[in-house]
């Protein structure tokens, strides 16, 4: 593919020294080896190797770093520090986006709806958060990403467990109210949305955690999802307003719950998804015709915008 000089050399950003490294590292391959195939001069790049300095041996740059340090706006900081073109959003909204809380407080504000939340401190009266929010609810880190330390509460004597769990990976912990219904996921490729998917774990499966998301093989992925027509393009011009709010930019993806009632309500937004064989978005792109070559090398364009 000639016109794959185009991107002059590109330093693939993956690894790093986050809870989701491993993830990364997959992610990472995998789109290397697809720009590599497509005729693109790609070079794997992994931060906790290598000195950010030597990046500006690059033309640009596809950020394949998973939570903290490559998903938070730190290295989209040192990127814009050295004039980088990059993939994917900004250090402002990569910051939000990061932040559970801050998601949350941004869609609040912007009357998008959300799960109702409580932000979990030593001195925090866990049966008023109960009181207030229901039980079960879901405790998360706040700035981790793929579901890492999270935990589903059923009872109030498994709270305290939650939480040490949590606070593992984070010093900050929210309690959520747990959504009982459907769980989708909504995709976006040059800042617009996907065909949704809907998430099936198996049954033994209290949520789509960690283990679903990236080592089994018998969670059902539906595209169609099963809404309606109208429903879906509902959710889709939800999760885009949801998108825009925090300042995402490209490519990322917004996961979604739809209660009982029909509502549906947002959970949070990925602005560096995941890119394994098990991934959301090349499964949502390719419903409308990419391949994960196609889709590796059309993020990675996005780069070029304003430099032509």
């Amino acid at each position: 593919m000639s016109n794959a000089t185009k991107f002059g050399k590109v330093a693939v950003l993956f690894g790093g020294k986050s809870a989701e490294r491993a993830v990364s590292l997959d992610s990472g391959q995998a789109v290397l080896d697809a720009l590599l195939r497509s005729g693109v001069q790609a070079e794997a790049f992994d931060p906790q190797d290598r000195s950010v300095t030597e990046l500006v041996n690059y033309d640009r740059a596809f950020i394949v770093l998973h939570g903290r340090g490559g998903e938070d706006g730190q290295i989209q900081g040192v990127l814009e520090w050295l004039n980088l073109p990059y993939t994917g959003t900004g250090v402002q909204g990569s910051a939000i986006g990061m932040d559970k809380v801050k998601t949350k407080q941004i869609w609040q504000g912007s009357d998008l709806p959300t799960a109702p939340y409580r932000i979990i401190t030593k001195e925090t009266d866990l049966d008023a958060v109960i009181a207030e929010l229901g039980l079960p609810v879901i405790i998360k880190p706040v700035h981790e990403g793929s579901s890492v330390g999270m935990s589903k509460v059923e009872k109030a004597e498994d709270f305290a467990a939650a939480i040490e769990k949590a606070t593992q990976h984070d010093a900050v912990v929210m309690a959520e109210k747990w959504i009982t219904g459907r769980e989708f996921t909504i995709s976006f490729l040059n800042g617009q949305p996907l065909p949704v998917i809907r998430l099936q774990p198996p049954a033994d499966v209290a949520f789509y955690d960690y283990e679903a998301k990236y080592q089994r093989n018998d969670v059902e992925y539906g595209i169609p999802c099963g809404l309606s027509e109208a429903e879906e393009k509902n959710l889709q011009a939800l999760c885009l307003r949801a998108f825009q709010a925090v300042g995402a930019e490209g490519w990322g993806r917004i996961d979604a719950m739809q209660d009982e009632q029909g509502n549906f309500w947002l959970l949070e937004v990925n602005t560096v998804p995941g890119m394994t064989s098990h991934s959301l978005v090349p499964k949502a792109a390719k419903a409308v015709g990419y391949s994960f070559d196609e889709l590796c090398v059309a993020i990675l364009e996005q780069t070029l915008e304003g430099t032509a």
